[in-house]
């Protein structure tokens, strides 16, 4: 019933929940204990609402922000508080007393220090937001851009400004119910002072030498940096929140190429939730300031998903245009029509290529260039089950999708009788499962399947940690324990706490990597990631959610993998180890394998997974296995040849696709020398043109 009551209002918590229905209780308690009228009974309900909201917000609950959808924001709520502490004043016959006419107002006047104290902070913010933000970008040596406003001052200032009322209502209270006027002026005093002071605080940071300089000047210091830097190839991603991970795939790669690399994102949020990397990062949220960029020297434009920002940039013909995507699937979107505005595209291995001939979606074989999956170098191939340990299989399922066609995940039709029969499985397995961080965003359905598989999970650790035919080396696992301790608490300090305190502008004008910090950050990461497995145990039933443990970590753990069509699937093939992968739409086994591609070495599971047991079989007798011979053609089919490495042909790629780029300017350049060529439109005029441009 709980959990029912978790997700109908949508908190993360059983303590969320509690949280939020303390404070819609607090205040029908707050009119009551006014109308007794009782001080102490209002004293009570006050902190209540008070600890009760304060926690929701630092939780950024989505309960508070939907009660400023129904005229119940945070600003209603304390003013709330504040009429019905004049009704219990009036109600205990003190209406004609000083302290009643003092609280009404010292309230009209605390609420008159909202309005300046709302502009000067929307003026500062506005003030210092940059028309493009960076990273590894030295922008500090070529324009000022001076110190953000303590951290304090701006974090949550409108629940910070508002809870000073504190002072006026305990002095309030106490006056009530001693019947003396002082404590009440105290208090009066001390909030009228603190929000004077706090509005007085933040003027000198909307003016003078406390702003950065005006967008003409940053643009032009970008330029400036472009002009010296000269990068060759870029990469530009557009998307949401969610969507980061998709380019954070790629940052690895930016960073081992020959050429002078460039991070181009078009969201703030995106490089708010970009992963650490030393390439250089420019997020331009604007199209005019993006096509009126200096980018002359790009000669490679990569592009890891289809989106409509894209066009910013492709409409740049001095460079080469080259989608690359964020996977490699059988998924209808591996070959999405709108793949033939590029120049090229590159596909891990020959089931690429052939994806988009059997499509038919106007993508020609010419423009298409294996150059294998560069990320998949950290995959380990399989050795066989390490003697002593019993075999782990990782459950690592695609989300619904956005159709909810139920086809996508096995979730939904599949998922529990998976999970059951991999934890009753004899001789026994351990379970790893790892969801899709998209999974329950569109399906309620999927969310529900999930939480279940998730309880079974965890269920089974608890049962097998007190079962006797499973022991730990508990000195290793409180050794790793104390590592995993160590190693965050560092990683913490070079990353120079648990969050950054800078705005946009600070963080632009600081945020150059230091390339020692973050070479030994990566090494700590390995570290932690060992400690990590040592800590849980070789028996222990695990479920895998957020960023680390990485998935590709999880893969080198596992000796197989359950999963769905997806680019897991093709990635999971670079280790050789058995899979198997759910027909939920129940095509059978033939028409799915015709159908896709990377299924065609795997064990196909129906939606009651009965043939699990194959799977099993294939890891514990490898030389047995009926389809290893399969999978090793398959992953080169899918993937390419090991030789040359993939970063390798990746950075070939690159090179001949510049060399093309090349070819054409200097085409043109003898085309326009030869005749009289027209100047090309601003970048104003072509946003003005183009209805589609946003």
């Amino acid at each position: 019933m709980i959990s029912t009551a978790i997700r109908v209002a949508r908190v993360g918590s059983a303590a969320e929940l509690a949280a939020a229905v303390l404070m819609m209780l607090g205040f029908p308690a707050l009119m009551l204990a006014a109308l007794i009228p009782s001080v102490p009974a209002f004293a009570a309900a006050a902190v209540v609402t008070y600890v009760a909201d304060h926690y929701l917000h630092r939780q950024a609950s989505y309960l508070v922000s939907r009660l400023s959808k129904v005229r119940a924001g945070l600003s209603i709520r304390f003013l709330i508080r504040q009429l019905l502490l004049i009704l219990l004043l009036a109600r205990m016959d003190l209406s004609d007393h000083l302290i009643f006419y003092g609280a009404i107002a010292c309230f009209i006047a605390f609420y008159g220090l909202q309005a300046p104290h709302g502009a000067v902070v929307t003026l500062i913010r506005n003030r210092r937001r940059m028309p493009v933000a960076t990273r590894n970008v030295d922008l500090g040596s070529r324009i000022h851009i001076p110190d953000a406003p303590p951290f304090g001052l701006l974090e949550r200032s409108a629940e910070k400004m508002l809870h000073l009322d504190l002072f006026a209502v305990v002095g309030l209270l106490i006056s009530a119910q001693l019947d003396s006027a002082v404590a009440a002026f105290i208090g009066i005093g001390v909030t009228l002072f603190l929000g004077t002071l706090y509005v007085a605080a933040l003027l000198p940071y909307i003016r003078g030498t406390k702003i950065p300089p005006t967008p003409e000047v940053i643009l032009k210091a970008v330029d400036d940096w472009l002009h010296e830097y000269q990068p060759q190839t870029v990469l530009c991603f557009s998307g949401s929140k969610d969507s980061a991970y998709q380019v954070n795939m790629w940052l690895e790669t930016m960073e081992q190429l020959e050429t002078r690399p460039l991070v181009l994102l078009r969201e703030r949020v995106i490089l708010q939730n970009l992963a650490p990397t030393k390439a250089p990062v420019i997020c331009v949220p604007g199209g005019v300031h993006l096509m009126n960029m200096d980018l002359s020297s790009v000669r490679v434009a990569l592009y890891a998903a289809n989106v409509g920002k894209n066009i910013h940039l492709l409409r740049v013909p001095t460079m080469k245009h080259v989608f690359i995507g964020h996977g490699d699937s059988d998924k209808l979107a591996s070959v999405n029509p709108f793949s033939k505005v590029y120049d090229e595209v590159w596909t891990a291995g020959r089931a690429g290529r052939d994806r988009y001939a059997i499509a038919d979606v106007g993508v020609r074989d010419d423009d298409i260039v294996e150059v294998g999956r560069p990320q998949l170098a950290p995959i380990q191939t399989w050795q066989g089950v390490p003697e002593g340990r019993i075999p782990t299989v990782l459950y690592a399922p695609t989300w619904e999708g956005w159709d909810n066609d139920p086809g996508n995940t096995s979730l939904l039709l599949a998922g529990e009788n998976i999970v059951k029969k991999l934890l009753k499985a004899d001789p026994p397995v351990r379970v790893l499962y790892k969801p899709h961080p998209f999974t329950g965003t569109v399906s309620s359905a999927a969310g529900s399947a999930h939480r279940k598989v998730t309880a079974l999970v965890e269920k089974a650790a608890i049962e097998r940690a007190s079962d006797p035919r499973f022991t730990a080396d508990a000195a290793a696992q409180t050794k790793a324990k104390a590592d995993l301790a160590r190693i965050e608490a560092r990683i913490t300090e070079l990353s120079g706490g648990p969050a950054d305190k800078g705005d946009e502008a600070e963080l632009t004008r600081d945020g150059v990597v230091d390339l020692a910090k973050y070479e030994e950050i990566a090494r700590l990461r390995a570290e932690w990631n060992d400690a990590y497995w040592t800590s849980v145990g070789t028996f222990e039933h695990r479920v895998i959610s957020g960023a680390e443990p990485r998935l590709y970590d999880c893969f080198n753990v596992s000796d197989a993998m359950v999963s769905d069509i997806s680019s897991v699937v093709s990635d999971f093939i670079a280790s050789g180890k058995p899979y198997a992968v759910t027909d939920s739409a129940k095509l059978g086994v033939e028409e799915f394998k015709r159908q896709n591609t990377a299924v065609r070495a795997a064990v196909i599971l129906s939606n009651k997974a009965a043939e699990l047991g194959e799977l099993l079989a294939a890891v514990r007798a490898p030389d047995a296995d009926p389809l290893a011979e399969d999978r090793r053609e398959l992953k080169e089919y899918l993937l390419g040849p090991d030789e040359p490495t993939s970063i390798e042909q990746f950075n070939t790629a690159v090179e001949n696709l510049a060399l093309k780029s090349e070819a054409r300017n200097v085409g043109q350049e003898r085309a326009a020398a030869s005749g009289d060529a027209a100047s090309p439109p601003s970048a104003e005029a072509q946003l003005s043109a183009d209805p589609t441009v946003g």
